[in-house]
């Protein structure tokens, strides 16, 4: 009861904590609803559908869960006989998925599923998706197509498949999306088997039928159903879906490093405001135990409170949140939000474990505040340093250091979370130290205005020297402010002028040839510009593993394998590996794998090379006519021709690009995302450390309403007090900026100098002064508005 009471006493002393908390749990909660809601939901084109067999799963390199091994054909015709004598079951599908798309007036139909828009016409079953006029698709020149897209039956339409442009006939559509050919040209498209679809009769038991169908699969592979037949996604919603997670997985960090740096500093200042009536409650017997455990409870009522409050906030911003998450175009296509309870009990949990973590430095020191104390000024516990602070500021400085030389040597991959996470140590150890910087850096810039007579610079001076640890509480939220806008704008500049700049040096003198409305380059195209590199990806397995690991024994590893017609790789029956990915299988040069196709078969290589490590070149390496023989699905990726060559855009789908061109188009398909995201997340750091700051500031100015009495009752006028808050405020904004951007610019070095080894160029480091001036000036504004309006408040009440 008493813990109730001291919040409702001291609900203004609070209010900061419990704004703080809101905004934080609102940012989470939205994060966390609009996470749980994108979760992968089953395609309506396997709506129809009672269950789907998949063949066995292989890992990645670190054996995690990755691709299915597709079945081959002479493996798969038993399997599918054997389906579709299960009771239930009306039909056994065979469903294929590989490259179709229309070129109408000479160019491509915009179509972002066009990778995996071709099938056989028994797929059309699986939603089902029913003929609305015509018949099925009997000869390979054949195809039955969506209505909407407007082809009458009996005309002809150009088709891009993998071979390239092809004539067909349309016979037929129907009342959804696809290309359906006939089954004989769909499974020489897609040789592989990857999805067997059950087709249930009218009434059949879906339980019954599942538990049949994985006893006649065995251990050839899993039977899925419900909603587990979400597995199977177009590989253009599963990147729309990792972008948006990458995304919104980034502001949850965000909101909650600053949520807890925030919090705790709020409750620090608050804290130490109250010493003298915790030194009261000192001697009228109140153990430091019982102190400690007030501190800690109060938190856990301002945190439970706020968690409540920024709950219902957050879910309802999450609309908002997720139009411009659908503006960026990184949602799942008729994505739509669902509540569950778990983001809000997460939410909750974070929201008071926050300020309960946040409370716990302020209520040791409180226990530690003796009776005597109760007769002294708040401010007396505010000199200097402790030597717990020395040793966590200088320890945590050490490890922002190291991070920030790390940043200059860790992976592409892994570049930005370093700097970001370097960022963040450098902040907390700004934020640890700056009683230290507080009062030289107060009498450095005071000084100048020291000998003109008035009082206000002088008693700004006094302030800050005096109580460097309540100016430091005051400077947190403004050095989180600013560092991360510094940070986040700066890497963006950085990365804007570096990626650019290395591409094109890598392709100087070469033209490139990508694809342009299509999801890859045909062989057609390919044919067209006969000189250059024209890798061709493919995915393919292998179960050579090193010696020793025997978690992962007998399981596959899929591999990344790019076909080239480069005289290096293109050697039929041989393989060139990368050093890394040679060690990951455990091969060595001269050494035999067997490697198995998206057709299923199993083709024996001998490793001719192991190389050192080059993206350019690829990590397995082999013949393009094998590629092509055991994958007729597979896309040719940008091909780049040779300066002596010239290259052709006469195939529909294509641009030209000379070397600059290239490198700019390349880096701006992903710029609008990283540009928004930037913005995103100094939105949410600044705003956020600008409702702290200026909470922060009200605190503060409320705190100091007997120090206003003191010098309105010796002969301060009302004008004179508003423009010292003002001024010390100001001073305490620009000492938080400087920190914020000397912390900053380690991290943004060590990524430029990254930069510049990556990319083989003069990186330097960029910042975007347009960003800073603005993070600092409202954070200015906000704090110097919230102090002035608490001062001018707490004035003219002593005047009433």
């Amino acid at each position: 009861m008493l813990i109730l009471a001291n919040v409702r006493e001291r609900w203004s002393g609070f209010l900061g904590a419990f704004v703080a908390v809101l905004v934080g749990v609102a940012l989470i909660t939205t994060t966390l609803v609009i996470y749980d809601s994108a979760k992968a939901e089953v395609q309506p084109r396997y709506e129809g559908t009672a269950a789907l067999a998949l063949p066995k799963q292989a890992v990645d390199a670190d054996g995690s869960p990755e691709d299915r091994m597709p079945w081959s054909k002479a493996e798969a015709e038993p399997i599918v006989s054997g389906l579709a004598k299960v009771p239930g079951v009306a039909d056994a599908v065979v469903d294929r998925s590989f490259y179709a798309q229309a070129i109408k007036g000479g160019k491509p139909v915009t179509d972002e599923g066009a990778l995996e828009s071709g099938h056989g016409f028994s797929s059309a079953l699986m939603a089902p998706y029913k003929l609305v006029s015509g018949r099925a698709p009997a000869a390979a020149d054949e195809v039955v197509v969506d209505r909407a897209l407007g082809a009458a039956v009996g005309s002809e339409l150009t088709v891009n498949i993998t071979r390239g442009r092809e004539q067909f006939k349309v016979v037929g559509t129907v009342d959804g999306p696809g290309y359906y050919f006939s089954e004989e040209f769909a499974a020489r498209q897609q040789p592989g088997v990857g999805t067997i679809a059950l087709i249930p009769d009218e009434g059949a038991d879906t339980g019954a039928i599942v538990a049949a169908a994985k006893k006649a699969l065995g251990d050839s592979g899993t039977v899925v159903s419900g909603d587990g037949r979400a597995e199977l996604q177009p590989s253009y919603i599963e990147h729309k879906r990792f972008l948006g997670v990458q995304l919104i997985s980034a502001m949850a960090i965000l909101g909650l490093f600053t949520t807890a740096f925030v919090v705790a500093s709020m409750l620090v200042l608050s804290t130490g405001m109250r010493r003298r009536e915790i030194g009261l409650l000192r001697t009228i017997g109140a153990s430091p135990k019982q102190v400690r455990h007030m501190i800690l409870g109060e938190a856990a009522v301002v945190g439970l409170a706020g968690s409540i409050a920024g709950c219902m906030a957050g879910v309802a911003a999450t609309p908002l949140l997720l139009s411009v998450l659908e503006g960026l175009d990184v949602t799942p296509p008729g994505m739509e939000v669902s509540v569950a309870s778990w983001p809000l009990l997460t939410a909750s949990a974070i929201g008071i474990g926050v300020s309960v973590i946040g409370a716990w430095t302020a209520g040791r020191k409180a226990a530690k505040v003796a009776p005597i104390e109760a007769l002294l000024d708040s401010r007396s516990a505010n000199k200097g340093m402790g030597r717990g602070r020395w040793i966590a500021g200088l320890s945590v400085l050490g490890l922002g250091v190291l991070m920030a030389i790390g940043t200059a040597t860790s992976s592409a991959d892994n570049r930005i979370n370093m700097a970001i996470f370097a960022t963040m140590t450098l902040i907390v150890a700004a934020a640890l130290l700056a009683p230290v910087f507080v009062g030289p850096v107060g009498r450095l810039l005071t000084a100048p205005f020291q000998g003109s007579g008035k009082a206000a610079p002088v008693l700004i001076r006094a302030e800050l020297v005096a109580n460097p640890r309540r100016a430091a509480s005051l400077v947190a939220p403004v050095i989180a402010a600013v560092g991360f806008a510094v940070l986040l704008s700066g890497m963006v500049e950085t990365m804007r002028v570096a990626y650019p700049a290395g591409e094109a040096l890598k392709v100087a003198g070469q033209t490139i040839v990508t694809p342009d409305g299509t999801p890859g380059n045909t062989d057609e195209v390919v044919a067209a510009n006969p000189v250059g590199k024209a890798a061709l990806p493919t995915r393919a397995f292998v179960e050579t593993k090193k010696a020793g690991d025997a978690e992962n024994a007998g399981a596959a590893t899929v591999l990344d394998v790019l076909g080239s017609r480069d005289p290096q790789g293109n050697k039929p029956g041989e393989a060139v590996l990368g050093a890394k990915k040679a060690g990951e299988l455990g091969l060595k040069q001269g050494q035999e794998v067997p490697v198995r196709f998206a057709d299923g078969a199993t083709v024996t290589l001998r490793v001719a090379q192991v190389l050192p490590d080059d993206p350019a070149r690829g990590d397995f390496v082999v013949a393009r006519d094998l590629v092509r023989a055991h994958d007729p699905a597979a896309l040719t990726d940008d091909i780049f021709v040779p300066g002596g060559a010239k290259a052709s855009d006469e195939v529909p789908g294509v641009a030209l690009h000379d070397a600059v061109e290239y490198a700019l188009a390349d880096y701006n398909t992903d710029a609008k995302l990283t540009d928004s995201l930037a913005m995103m997340l100094i939105v949410i750091a600044v705003g956020y450390s600008v409702i702290a700051v200026a909470n922060s500031m009200a605190m503060a100015a409320h705190g100091r309403r007997r120090d206003f009495g003191v010098m309105k009752s010796a002969g301060g006028t009302v004008r004179q007090l508003l423009l010292t808050s003002a001024g010390e405020t100001t001073l305490v904004i620009v000492i938080g900026a400087a920190l914020g951007v000397l912390v900053t610019l380690p991290p943004l070095a060590g990524m430029a100098a990254g930069l510049s080894e990556a990319t083989s160029s003069d990186v330097g480091l960029h910042l975007n002064p347009a960003a800073i001036v603005i993070a600092v000036i409202g954070t200015l504004v906000a704090a110097v508005l919230a102090g002035v309006a608490v001062t001018s408040k707490t004035l003219k009440r002593q005047a009433a």
